[in-house]
């Protein structure tokens, strides 16, 4: 079920489960997963996009193997919190994959986490090469820790 509070997301979780964090882009999908204590965000891998079923079955394949109890999805929206067509890209995405799941599914603005993690891996060093095969996942997770952090708060 797609839950547009994130108050109503946090509710609709099983107790002690994984969730797990994506970033959706035009060419990947940045994929973080969480402890089952929901304290830290971990990025984890890169899908590269091909067609829906494709990426959709990777992602339900991480959801079996990690045991993971819901779904965060980075909605990009503008910087004047308006939704432009990458916003509706993201919310097809999620009801595409409510036909997979019965998980819930909520959503996480996430303007400016792309920077961040670009931030965190040039203070890091990482050379342009690796901080292009890493970026998306290190986005995922700091789309994740955000979501972690504010269901403390609930």
């Amino acid at each position: 079920m797609i839950h547009d509070r994130f108050e109503e997301f946090a509710a609709a979780l099983a107790p002690m489960s994984a969730l797990m964090g994506l970033d959706l882009g035009d060419k990947t999908i940045g994929v973080a997963v969480s402890d089952r204590m929901r304290g830290v965000a971990s990025p984890l891998e890169t899908v590269r996009r091909r067609k829906f079923s494709l990426d959709a079955a990777r992602l339900i394949e991480i959801v079996t193997e990690r045991e993971i109890g819901g779904i965060v999805l980075g909605l990009p929206r503008n910087m004047d919190g308006t939704e432009g067509p990458r916003c509706q890209s993201t919310r097809a995405f999620a009801r595409n994959l409510t036909r997979l799941t019965e998980l819930p599914i909520g959503f996480w603005d996430e303007r400016l986490s792309t920077v961040a993690a670009e931030k965190a891996l040039l203070e890091a060093d990482t050379t342009r090469k690796r901080r292009g095969q890493v970026i998306d996942h290190v986005a995922a997770g700091y789309i994740l820790q955000g979501a972690l952090d504010r269901m403390r708060f609930l």
